[in-house]
């Protein structure tokens, strides 16, 4: 008799544990071998403990160094890269040419060398030293803007997840994601790559599940800050922006993105980051204010 393999149960990623959907309940996806696969359906309470998993992660996310979040997003790299077999696989099984696919892992791999190169110095490039009349130094500086939902593109599906996250993550947010309601696989296996970079439990949270449901949960949930949406939805987008008006959270669309030739952009970073001014007097040695 034929060896029946073993079939991967895809779970969703909450608070560094991978728990089945609340409710119990799942989706189909069929493969291209002729397999379907049961994709957890998240619900409202899934999304819920997500966001507390991401707001008690973002304290200690976003007071480590820049630096050693550089370390982490440069591990998650070689994390993926040792499993690039893998992700070529699933995304094969998701339709996707071979070249197709080869080119999409290797460009999720290079996206998060490049933020992990970002993280260290996108301060230094978006603050400044203002120019002011008193005797004073004015400073502009950028910090998280904290928990950040996420619905990530449908296509191309590990690239366009792995765009949305990094530049989040990269400037000390937090995260709750909602993958390709098509081609979840990817998504779940990359949250096995997070799992095993150092990356601390409920900084990325990856949910599956219908846009159409958990879109609402999304965007009015007061203890989120901001929200990204990359489907390309108008009508969806701007459900998001009448839900936002809750708590009065910042909500951006970046829908219009090639994903391939347009992710690698700092300024992804900066929008999820508050402009923090600073003033201090200037003082001369013996404590006292300088004249000028």
């Amino acid at each position: 008799m034929p060896r029946l393999e073993v079939q991967k149960t895809y779970k969703v990623y909450i608070g560094g544990q991978f728990p089945r959907g609340e409710s119990g309940h799942c989706y189909l996806v069929p493969l291209k071998d002729g397999t379907v696969t049961n994709i957890c359906l998240c619900s409202r309470k899934d999304v819920r403990d997500a966001v507390v998993a991401a707001r008690n992660a973002f304290a200690g996310w976003s007071e480590r160094t820049a630096f050693n979040r550089s370390q982490i997003l440069y591990r998650i790299a070689e994390m993926l890269e040792g499993r690039k077999a893998q992700f070529v696989d699933e995304l094969k099984q998701n339709g996707l040419t071979a070249a197709a696919t080869s080119k999409e892992v290797e460009a999720a791999i290079d996206r998060c060398v490049h933020f992990a190169g970002w993280c260290d110095k996108y301060t230094q490039v978006f603050s400044s030293v203002n120019p002011v009349a008193s005797s004073h130094f004015n400073f502009s500086v950028h910090e998280p803007t904290g928990v950040v939902t996420v619905i990530a593109p449908e296509s191309p599906p590990l690239l366009g997840l792995v765009s949305v996250i990094l530049p989040i993550v990269a400037g000390g947010n937090t995260c709750v994601v909602l993958a390709s309601e098509n081609m979840p696989h990817t998504a779940v296996t990359f949250a096995e790559v997070l799992n095993s970079s150092d990356l601390p439990g409920g900084v990325v949270n990856i949910l599956t599940g219908k846009a159409d449901e958990l879109l609402g949960h999304f965007a009015s949930h007061k203890d989120v800050n901001a929200m990204v949406y990359a489907r390309g939805n108008a009508a969806q987008f701007k459900n998001i922006q009448e839900e936002a008006v809750a708590n009065v959270k910042r909500s951006y669309d970046w829908s219009s993105r090639d994903w391939i030739k347009q992710g690698e952009d700092p300024y992804l970073i900066l929008d999820l980051q508050e402009v923090k001014t600073t003033w201090h007097p200037i003082e001369n040695i013996s404590g006292g204010k300088t004249g000028y």
